[in-house]
This record gives structure tokens, sequence and C-alpha cells, in this order.
């Protein structure tokens, strides 16, 4: 069988989707006709727009492969899924799939709500071609999975949302499909039942399962997807490499952790830099670089046994990288009058991405924060791509007959 190369992984050559010209429109209705009497009068000259949620999109997905589908909200993403699922028909183009396909899309989508969660294990399965039979082996994993416990012979309309997506996702993975399609809605479990599922998708990976992904979170997708689409306004924007997508997706959505300011202002910060080893000010980086972060304070009265320290944050809010004076072992009498602090980097340690910084000053125990400048400064890493994740390390490697 032919292998090509996507991402970090080796995947058949073979396709398990094709869309050739694939389009869908909607009906959009001017006027909405509220009683039975409008209804009949006005049955013939009821007005609409024509909205193409989708148009003319060209996609291959490969055997073994995992494709994020990201872009705001509008753009298509679900559309494209369903239309895969078979659950819509383009308007224009052809969709061909080749395996076996299990979908969690939308909440409760597929699920009758005044059966158990067990009666919708077979009805799902069937649905999907499963006889009653073929699920005697599957079925005690399937709820194991999902963690359901007793509440699977309750009835999903009593269901929470999260309950909603164990079970579902439960089923997907568990029926074994060739292609399994996943919506939106992993955002909706709780963080340890996400983890779980990520590490399930990543033995589906492992098996040389085809995997579509359409998700909000384009860190996600970047993270485990070999390749990321780009919809924006029912067209392709951008296909190719996770991290050059989704980098170009956060620049155009400008996201990034919401900064903030406050504090009692004993202690004012009124500049900080982000500078390289000459010294000069700049927000582009090469990982292993030495960098200084450098902050101006000023204090008009004197505080005592103050703490300064900073923080790296990558796109999602969460602390890569951080330090402070007391930390450090680093004590400070008194301040008063202006000052500066230098928080020398020797190497710069993160691998590619934006980073927001927080700088500090605040009292020993914590509990008072003089002044605090949340995420309002930024810098990007670029990386030799030798190595994958977040952080760079030495690593040496030997090889050697036994």
């Amino acid at each position: 069988m032919e292998k090509r190369e996507i991402g970090t992984r080796v995947t058949s050559e073979v396709p398990a989707i094709e869309l050739t010209g694939v389009s869908k429109s909607f009906r959009l209705y001017r006027d909405v006709n509220y009683t039975l009497k409008e209804r009949i009068i006005n049955f013939r000259k009821r007005g609409y727009d024509l909205f193409w949620a989708l148009k003319g999109i060209d996609l291959t997905v490969y055997r073994g492969e995992t494709l994020g589908i990201i872009g705001p909200n509008g753009s298509g993403k679900s559309t494209l899924l369903r239309m895969m699922t078979r659950i819509m028909s383009p308007n224009e183009g052809k969709i061909s799939t080749h395996g076996s396909i299990a979908a969690l899309l939308e909440l409760g989508a597929g699920f009758h709500p005044d059966l158990t969660g067990r009666e919708n294990i077979y009805l799902n399965a069937s649905i999907l071609g499963f006889k009653r039979r073929d699920l005697e082996g599957l079925i005690d994993g399937i709820i194991e999975f999902s963690e359901l416990g007793l509440f699977i012979d309750n009835q999903v309309k009593n269901y929470s949302s999260g309950m909603y997506v164990r079970l579902g996702f439960s089923i997907a993975i568990n029926l074994n499909p060739d292609i399994l399609l996943i919506d939106e809605v992993l955002a909706v479990g709780d963080e340890a039942f996400q983890t779980k599922c990520l590490n399930r998708i990543a033995r589906m990976q492992q098996g040389g399962k085809t995997i579509v992904l359409v998700t909000h979170e384009a860190n996600i997708a970047a993270s485990i997807c070999d390749r990321v689409l780009w919809l924006e306004k029912g067209k392709e924007k951008m296909l190719g490499d996770p991290h050059d997508v989704t980098e170009r997706y956060h620049e155009a959505m400008r996201m990034r952790p919401e900064g903030s300011e406050f504090g009692t202002k004993e202690i004012v910060i009124h500049k900080v830099e982000i500078v390289d080893g000459g010294g000069e000010e700049k927000v582009e980086y090469e990982t292993g670089e030495p960098m200084t972060v450098r902050i101006h304070y000023e204090a008009a009265k004197p505080v005592h046994d103050p703490v300064f320290g900073f923080g790296f944050y990558d796109q999602m809010g969460f602390m890569v990288y951080g330090t402070n004076t007391r930390l450090r072992g680093m004590d400070i009498p008194k301040v008063r009058g202006r000052g500066r602090m230098d928080f020398n980097i020797s190497s710069l340690a993160m691998l590619d991405g934006r980073y927001y910084v927080s700088v500090a000053a605040h009292t020993r125990d914590g509990m008072t924060n003089y002044h605090w400048l949340d995420k309002l400064f930024y810098f990007d890493v670029h990386s030799p791509g030798m190595e994958e994740g977040f952080l760079a390390m030495e690593c040496e490697i030997t090889s050697a007959p036994e």
C-alpha cells in the first residue's frame, strides 16, 4: 500500500473521504406567517434568500489521517461534517466515503429521549448497521468507558450535557469504525473525561483510523491533527500544516487571553520591556535565544519587603513558566522612588508559539497586589523544527548493537 507523510505520521495514500466541488445552500425566508390564515393567504408569496453555507469545497481525507476543521461560527464546519455522515446532501458536487463511519455530532443527536442509555446504545448501533448479536461483546466496554454506572438504565432525557457526551463518545469509539467524525462536543465534558477521550483518539490514530474533528479550540487541533482546514464563510481559507494554519487563524481572529490590570498602586509598574541579549526590544525570538524581562517601577512611599515576578502563558491562558524574587531567594528590604528589576533568561526553552507575559509586584504572602499587569504583553518563538511539544531539551541520540 502506498504511504504518504502528513505531519509527523505516515498515513495511507488511499482516500477515506473525497469531496469534489461540494456546495450546500439553505433558504432564508424573509417573512414569518404566524397564523394559519396568513400561511394560506401567503402560501405562494413567501420570499426567501439563498444562503450558501458551503461553496466549492474540494478535499481529500486520507486513510489513517486526522483532519481538524476550524473557523468562526457560521463558517460551515458542522454542515460539512453532516454531509460527510450523509445526514445532509450537497446541492452541488460529490462526496465519497470508504469504510464504516461513526459520528459524534451535537448533543443528543441520534438519541431517543424516552429510551434508556442502554437502549440507545442498541439504537445507535443499529443505525450504523450493527445487529444486536454484534454488540454482545461490546456493550460492557461501552458502559464502562462512559462511566455512567446506574444511570445507563435511566431515560436519556434526564441526562446532563456531560452525560450525553460520555455516552455518545463511548458508543462511537467502541464500535471501532474506520472513520470517526467528531463535532464540537468534547468541550462539554469535564477535564478528566476530555483527557480520557483524547487518549482514546491517540490510540485510534495509532491503529490507523481516519478522524475528522470539528473544534473551536484551534490549539487542540494543532496538537493532535495531521492537517487543519480553516473554513471562512463557507469557503476554504487555508489547508495544511496544523501549526501554520492555527497560527494564521489566531492572528486573523485576534485570539489572545484577555489582559487586565489591578492593584493598590503602592508600587506602580510604569514600563515593561522584553529585550534580547543585545538589549534590543523585540517580539520575535528563536528557541534557545537569551531574553530579559525588564520591569520599571516607582514607589511614592517606602514599601517594605516587596516581591517582583513574571509569568509566561500560552494562547489558552495556561502558565508555561513563571518565577519571582521570593522563589529565587532574593530579599528586597525596601523600595522607594524609581527602580528596575531585570529577569535574565539565558536560553528560552519554549518551542513555536505565541506567549503572553504577566508582571507583578506584591507582598511576600501574596495577599496584597501592589500592581499586576496580567497578559498585557507578548512575544513569538520560532524553533528549528527538531522537536515537538512545548519545551526544548537537550537530547543526544546514540545507537549500538545488542
